[in-house]
C-alpha cells in the first residue's frame, strides 16, 4: 500500500489530512528528565521545599529555571510586542522580536531582542528581556531569565468607590520612569478591568490584578521604556510601608492568596455588610 503523504509534489495539503483532529497534548511532568545542580533543586526534587514563599523568605536565589517549574505548575508564558516590521506594506505592525544592527567594517551586526512574561495570575510575576544574534535563542533566553526573576507582588482594593477589602486592585497610587516614559497607576473599583495600554495590562493580568487605572506621559510607543517604567512602578507596592492598621481596611495581600486569607476577606465582607444594614 502507498504511504498517504499530507503534502504533494506541488506543495498543497490535502483536505483529508488536514482535517483531521489532533489528540490534545500531555503536559510532561519537568521532575523526570530534571538532573538538579543547586542545593536548592535537590530539595525541591525531593519534595521538602513545596512552597515558592519559603524561598524567597530564606533569601535564597533561584538559578534553575526548573524549580518555578516544579512549584509553580500552573505558571502561564507570553511574550510582548516590543519590535515593529519593516517593509513597505507590512511596516509598522507589532511583532515579539525587536530587531538592531551595528555598523562594522565588515558589514551589519543583526541582534534580537525578545520580551517574556511568566505569571500564575496568583500574586507571582517575572518579567525580563533576552538577546541574541539569531530569535529562537533570544525567545528561549527572555523565559529563562523571566522565571528566575520571579517576585511577589502586593494586591488590595485602595479605592475609595469601592472599599470591597478583596484583593482585585492595587492598594495605593504607585508611578514609575524610564526616559522621557511615565507611567502612574491608581486603584480601581470591581468591574473596572485594565485601563491601559495592552502589553502593560498583559503583565498585570498574570500578576494577578484584575482591576486598575492608569496615566502615561511622555513618548509611550517605545515599548522597552514603557514596559521598565511600570516595573519600576510596581517594585514600589512592595518596598511601601503600611501600617497594621490598614493591612485588613486595604485587604492587602503579599503574594498568592490562601486559604486561611480567603477566610478572613469573606468574614470583613459580611461585617460590612452588617454594618450597613444597621
Amino acid at each position: 500500500m502507498a504511504k498517504t503523504n499530507p503534502q504533494n509534489k506541488k506543495g498543497r495539503f490535502n483536505r483529508r489530512d488536514s482535517n483531521r483532529s489532533r489528540a490534545p497534548e500531555e503536559r510532561v511532568d519537568p521532575r523526570e528528565n530534571w538532573k538538579p545542580k543547586t542545593q536548592l533543586g535537590h530539595q525541591v526534587k525531593d519534595g521538602t521545599v513545596v512552597d515558592i514563599n519559603e524561598i524567597f523568605d530564606s533569601g535564597e536565589r533561584i538559578l534553575e529555571a526548573e524549580i518555578v517549574e516544579v512549584i509553580l505548575p500552573d505558571l502561564k508564558s507570553d511574550l510582548l510586542l516590543i519590535g515593529q516590521a519593516k517593509g513597505k506594506f507590512g511596516g509598522g505592525q507589532r511583532r515579539i522580536f525587536r530587531q538592531t544592527q551595528k555598523k562594522t567594517r565588515e558589514g551589519n551586526k543583526i541582534k534580537f531582542t525578545t520580551c517574556a512574561l511568566v505569571g500564575n495570575e496568583n500574586g507571582y510575576f517575572g518579567v525580563s528581556f533576552g538577546k541574541s544574534k539569531e530569535t529562537v535563542p533570544a525567545r528561549d533566553k527572555s523565559i529563562r531569565k523571566a522565571k528566575l526573576g520571579l517576585t511577589k507582588i502586593r494586591r488590595g482594593c485602595g479605592s475609595w468607590a469601592c472599599n470591597c477589602g478583596t484583593p482585585h486592585s492595587i492598594p495605593f497610587t504607585i508611578e514609575g520612569k524610564c526616559g522621557s516614559t511615565i507611567v502612574k497607576l491608581m486603584p480601581a473599583p470591581k468591574g473596572n478591568g485594565l485601563c491601559v495600554e495592552k502589553e502593560c495590562a498583559k503583565i498585570l493580568k498574570l500578576a494577578g490584578i484584575k482591576d486598575v487605572l492608569s496615566k502615561t506621559k511622555g513618548q509611550t510607543k517605545t515599548k522597552v521604556n514603557l514596559i521598565k517604567a511600570l516595573l519600576q512602578a510596581l517594585s514600589k507596592l512592595g518596598e511601601t510601608k503600611i501600617k497594621p492598621d490598614h493591612i485588613a481596611k486595604l485587604g492587602l495581600v503579599e503574594g498568592h492568596l490562601k486559604e486561611v486569607e480567603r477566610e478572613e476577606v469573606e468574614e470583613i465582607k459580611e461585617d460590612k455588610k452588617d454594618k450597613k444594614e444597621k
